[in-house]
């Protein structure tokens, strides 16, 4: 089971990873759409969300501090869905569309952030850490 454990996290954390990185490939767009969200700080706010994404998913990946990182994650995407997510406040109809969607999808991936910070924060069984993923290797 340790094996789907970490491809489970993995595949889970992947688009944190992504994500986080290209708030900083594509920091100046980014910066220009949280502007358009009127979110204070725009810039700052990309680079911050950018660390935490990239940092939260690698703990989860990694198992390092991973009741740490869940936690990040789900605040950052609870704080993106409310924010930049706002679809009640769309007239149009297809933009209402995207933004529902894409809302529920971060609500949707804060709560297994959340299940995953409890689930670690308890002692429960989370997969191997980065170094006993290495010892897999040696078997």
């Amino acid at each position: 089971m340790d094996i789907v454990m970490i491809i489970g996290r993995v595949l889970f954390a992947l688009m944190f990873v992504s994500g986080g990185l290209n708030h900083f490939t594509k920091a100046k767009d980014m910066a220009g759409y949280a502007q358009f969200k009127k979110v204070p700080a725009a810039k700052a706010s990309v680079f911050l969300s950018g660390v935490v994404l990239l940092l939260g998913g690698l703990s989860v990946i990694l198992g390092i501090y991973a009741d740490l990182g869940a936690i990040a994650l789900s605040v950052v995407l609870l704080a993106m869905a409310l924010k930049m997510h706002n679809f009640w406040a769309q007239n149009e109809a297809q933009a209402k569309q995207v933004e529902t969607i894409a809302f529920f999808k971060n609500v949707s991936m804060a709560g297994a952030a959340l299940f995953m910070f409890a689930l670690v924060a308890n002692g429960g069984e989370f997969g191997p850490h980065v170094g006993d993923m290495l010892s897999l290797f040696n078997k």
